[in-house]
């Protein structure tokens, strides 16, 4: 072993510790591993930062705002709608969103089966009252393994297939890994439906908007556009769109105040509704109906913001109607919603008087806000991102979607390129403004990504995957075949995260290959076990796109990977050591 390659094999080493032990954030220990290895020579200066150009830096941030897009574009509540009372359980959603993940992940590229997912599976936890990271780590892994059933699900299995024709055999077909694929991926599906509770259970992720709401139910006093598609309709169906989490308590109609009015009673353009629940429910209903805020509307400029705040002790709204007090007048704060633990308002907003401890959600432009509502002895909770009177109509993110998918599957363009496309489509649309963008894309992510790629790379620049393949070879050269197909497929698996899955076939399969005319076999068993193992990257954080995609919403830490990735791989190798055996003997 040269000096070099001693040095690539402790920095990486060294990640791997560093990550594990949990002291230093993980973008952190990215940034120091590249400034040790170009203090150490193994990476030029004028590369260090060439990892930030890839192409998994840019999908992964264009991926995160097309999910971001989706969910606050409706998309995602009309799509559980029908089935979102049922998946009440991390299991029940690991085992109905990850086959669906896993089917499409068999079609397209498996990080925009997960995209589209990954909003999805944060509502329904919203919903249930259950915790996303439980089901976002056994959505990625799904997506992985169902990238394993064909030809185009995953690039290891085009690369595999390339290097199959060039020793002068036939391409795989399509469907060539379908039965030792689908295999993996049933067997792989019924351990995720119980395998998440190795998760740990005091995971955080990145709030949404949605999730940022802690409080009781607020009431708002909200009007419905005569323009609206709820005109005419019932009360019932306008709290479907919720899925009953909201209730109508109130409804005012040409200054006439109606109590606890019935389900049955058709709404008509103008009428004010005086509508109970939490926020993310109030976003649901607002954005699907169309709904518009009652108040006279003080705040009128284009950058505001939603912003939730507590009525402090001495603040001079105590004991005041937000009409007595002139709020929009003397602070230019409009209030939206009111909530008041253990009390249910009835009556207008205009005419409750104030109390400390409410929590009220407010408009007010952006710039200054901070000081008025400190003028007004309001305590920010925080800064929220609720759409009230933006709605955008649903086909534009379905159509966005929908080109994105398409282009995915029939490889219209590259990756890279096509979430881009779908990226700046939200935006350009109106789905999210530019700023929503920026919030989210998880950085510390990217630079995470960024800055371990030439890292990784040393392993190939200082020899250190030629070492590591003369030591597989040694070792393999006395065992039985069916330990041989394991040993390959467990050292793709242990490789991968540390090359990228294509660089880890362009290694692994060269020697699988040799080893089969070593040891008198055929070369397809150990080119499956190849595919199968580059494609199987549950141990980290790191090596896979997917992966990486759910750490930041799931709050993941770098020792949770192996947690649930570790059962999962030894069980892809026996079983898939098995299925190889059986479909294409040695």
């Amino acid at each position: 072993m040269t000096l070099d390659q001693a040095l690539s094999f402790g920095i990486i080493g060294s990640v791997v510790v560093l990550l594990i032990w949990d002291k230093l954030r993980y973008d952190v220990v990215a940034l120091l591993a590249l400034l040790t290895s170009v203090a150490a020579g193994l990476v030029a200066a004028g590369d260090a930062f060439s990892g930030f150009s890839d192409d998994i830096v840019l999908i992964i941030a264009s991926a995160l705002v097309v999910s971001a897009g989706v969910a606050r574009s409706g998309l995602v509540d009309m799509l559980i709608r029908p089935f979102a009372a049922k998946l009440n359980t991390p299991g029940k959603q690991v085992a109905v969103l990850g086959g669906t993940v896993a089917v499409l992940s068999a079609f397209m590229k498996n990080i925009g089966a997960l995209a589209i997912f990954l909003p999805i599976a944060q509502q329904l936890s919203r919903r249930h009252g259950t915790k996303s990271h439980l089901v976002l780590m056994p959505l990625a892994f799904a997506s992985l393994m169902g990238g394993l059933m064909t030809l185009v699900g995953t690039s290891p299995n085009l690369m595999v297939s390339r290097v199959r024709e060039e020793m002068g055999g036939e391409p795989f077909s399509m469907f060539d890994y379908l039965p030792v694929g689908l295999g993996i991926t049933l067997a792989g599906m019924l351990f995720l439906s119980v395998g998440w509770r190795l998760l740990p259970a005091d995971r955080q992720g990145a709030r949404s908007a949605e999730d940022a709401f802690a409080v009781e139910d607020y009431v708002s006093e909200l009007v419905l556009p005569e323009t609206s598609d709820y005109v005419g309709r019932k009360i019932v169906e306008l709290e479907k769109l919720a899925s009953g989490e909201v209730r109508v308590v109130g409804l005012i109609r040409e200054d006439y105040r109606r109590l606890i009015p019935d389900q049955d009673w058709k709404i008509h353009g103008n009428d004010i509704l005086l509508i109970e629940g939490d926020a993310p429910a109030l976003q649901r209903v607002i954005v699907a109906a169309g709904l518009m805020p009652a108040s006279a509307g003080a705040v009128t400029a284009d950058d505001v913001a939603i912003a939730e705040a507590v009525v402090q002790k001495g603040s001079p709204l105590i004991g005041q109607t937000p009409a007595g007090v002139r709020m929009g007048e003397r602070f230019a704060l409009e209030m939206l919603a009111v909530s008041r633990s253990g009390h249910r308002f009835r009556r207008r907003l205009s005419r409750v008087s104030m109390r400390e401890g409410d929590v009220l959600l407010l408009r007010a432009q952006s710039t200054g806000l901070g000081d008025r509502l400190s003028s007004a002895g309001l305590f920010p909770l925080a800064e929220r991102r609720l759409q009230i009177g933006r709605r955008r109509p649903l086909w534009v993110p379905v159509a966005v979607l929908a080109a994105t998918i398409a282009s995915l599957g029939l490889q219209l363009a590259p990756v890279g390129l096509t979430f881009l496309g779908a990226a700046v489509a939200m935006i350009i649309s109106g789905v999210l403004k530019p700023d929503e963008a920026y919030e989210a894309i998880e950085w510390p992510i990217l630079v995470l990504i960024g800055a371990l790629i030439p890292v990784s790379e040393t392993l190939e620049t200082t020899g250190g995957t030629d070492l590591i393949a003369s030591g597989l070879s040694s070792v393999a050269a006395g065992l039985p075949s069916f330990a041989t197909i394991a040993l390959v497929m467990a050292a793709a698996m242990a490789v991968t995260p540390f090359l990228n899955n294509a660089a880890t076939v362009l290694v692994m399969a060269p020697i699988g290959a040799a080893l089969a005319t070593k040891l008198g076999m055929r070369p397809d068993a150990l080119l499956m076990a190849v595919a199968v193992g580059a494609g199987s990257d549950f141990l980290t954080p790191i090596g896979h796109q997917c992966n990486t995609l759910v750490m930041g919403p799931g709050g993941y830490r770098f020792a949770d990977y192996p947690r649930l990735g570790i059962p999962l791989s030894l069980m892809i190798v026996v079983l898939g050591t098995a299925l190889i055996m059986y479909f294409w003997p040695v």
